[in-house]
Formats: C-alpha cells, sequence, structure tokens
C-alpha cells in the first residue's frame, strides 16, 4: 500500500492540471485526498499504510510486554530497582544523545537483564513526522551507533519520537522492526497513578505492548503501580522476541 500512496502523492499534481480547465474543485480534491493519504498514517502512530507497525506479540499465554521510553534519565537505576523487585522485564526504547551522555545507565539496564532498543538519537518529537530521508536517517543510525558502541550490539527494535512516522522512517529501518503499542496512558500528561491506570488497563490482554516512560514526576511510583495491577490479573512482563512480534489484528 505504501508504494500506491507514494505514485498517489506524485502523480495527483499531474492529474489536478489536466483536469483544472474543467473542474478546479475536482482538480484540487485530488490533491487534497493524496495528501490525506499519506497524512493519516502518518500522524496516526498504529497505522499500517506506510509499512508494517507491530502492535502485539504472539503468546498463548498472560504475557504482555513493558516498554519504557525516553531514556536513560536519572531515575533508570530506581525503575530498574522496581522492576527487578517485581520479577518484571522490560524493554528500555532510549534516546541516543541521552545514552551517550550516561553509558553506564545503559550497562546498567542490560546487565540487569532488561533489553535497550531504538528510540531516535535526538528524540525530534514535533518534527521527526516531517524530516526528509537523509535526517530519518541519521537519527535511526546515530543512536543505532550509540547502542552498539556501549553495549556491542545492534537494536533491532524502533519506535518513533511519538510513534509518527512518514514514507521515508521504514526505508531507513534497515531491518529493524517498527515498534508501536497496543495500550498508552499518555502518562507523559499525566502524572497521577490512578489516570495512568484507569487508561491502560482497559487494554490490556495476553500479547499487548504497554507504553509507559521514565523521566517524569512519580514515573517510578506509575511503573510499579501499573506493574503490580497487571499482575494482580495473573500476566507475566517478558521481553519477546522479534519473530514473535505482530502487527494489528
Amino acid at each position: 500500500m505504501r508504494t500506491g500512496i507514494l505514485v498517489g502523492l506524485v502523480t495527483a499534481p499531474v492529474i489536478a492540471v489536466l483536469i483544472w480547465p474543467w473542474s478546479p474543485w475536482a482538480a484540487l480534491a485530488v490533491v487534497m485526498a493524496s495528501h490525506a493519504l499519506v497524512l493519516y498514517p502518518t500522524l496516526r502512530p498504529n497505522a499500517q499504510w506506510l509499512g508494517p507497525v507491530a502492535t502485539h506479540f504472539d503468546t498463548r499465554t498472560r504475557e504482555v510486554w513493558l516498554t519504557i521510553d525516553d531514556g536513560p534519565t536519572d531515575d533508570t537505576s530506581a525503575v530498574l530497582d522496581a522492576l527487578d523487585t517485581r520479577g518484571a522485564r522490560a524493554t528500555f526504547f532510549v534516546k541516543g544523545a541521552l545514552a551517550a551522555n550516561d553509558p553506564q545507565a545503559i550497562r546498567e539496564i542490560v546487565g540487569r537483564g532488561h533489553a535497550v532498543a531504538n528510540h531516535s538519537y535526538s528524540h525530534p518529537s514535533g518534527s521527526f513526522w516531517c524530516l526528509p530521508p537523509r535526517a530519518i536517517h541519521r537519527e535511526i543510525e546515530e543512536c543505532n551507533r550509540t547502542i552498539r558502541d556501549i553495549t556491542g550490539a545492534d537494536s533491532r527494535l524502533f519506535r518513533a519520537p511519538v510513534g509518527m512516522k512518514n514514507p521515508f522512517v521504514h526505508p531507513a529501518l534497515g531491518g529493524m522492526t517498527l515498534v508501536g503499542w497496543s495500550a498508552r496512558a499518555f502518562d507523559s500528561t499525566t502524572s497521577d497513578p490512578e489516570t495512568v491506570l484507569r487508561r491502560l488497563l482497559p487494554d490490556v490482554e495476553p500479547g499487548a505492548i504497554l507504553l509507559l516512560h521514565q523521566g517524569r514526576p512519580r514515573s517510578v511510583e506509575i511503573i510499579s503501580r501499573v506493574v503490580d495491577e497487571i499482575h494482580q490479573s495473573g500476566y507475566t512482563f517478558v521481553v519477546p522476541e522479534p519473530a514473535r512480534l505482530k502487527t494489528n489484528r
């Protein structure tokens, strides 16, 4: 579908020019429709139109995957303590620039049995969705290089800042998997654990990918509460192999 959308984006202006003399409104409609076909999957995080986005993983048991964005931050050790106390594993989608400034935090994450993945180098949350191809590639590759230099291994997973991606993201992945989520709490907009739980818990199911953040007020408390509540429902927290990741049901 991605190829069809891009072809439509290129050919729409030509079609509009051809039909303009007979119907200017129809010409404008063609151009607007072609742009809408690009903007919708760009601005809607889990949309699959531009390429696959993992939103859950295969499991036959009550397992979920906790992903934590935006680190490493000053609370990384405290988050790890909270997870270790509860026997929960997680994947930290890190910013490359922060990782470069605190490589020990990355080593601690890995050393304590958790995983590290790519969340871009500088996390340009307001502009990533409209960056050109070279800038997209640079954001992904510089974060990968930072992770590789610290851990000795490449990241196989990428999550776009704010989950938004444009047509240039998938070609820049180089075999990596683009990861979305199936349950989020918008915990970047609230520090109230009860609000987070109310938003997140209804979407928890076997194979769900949970999205939380670190480095915000009460992040450690929020992560702890989420893990406790979900544990009480009989779930375990795992880090699935990339082969188990799936797109929308």
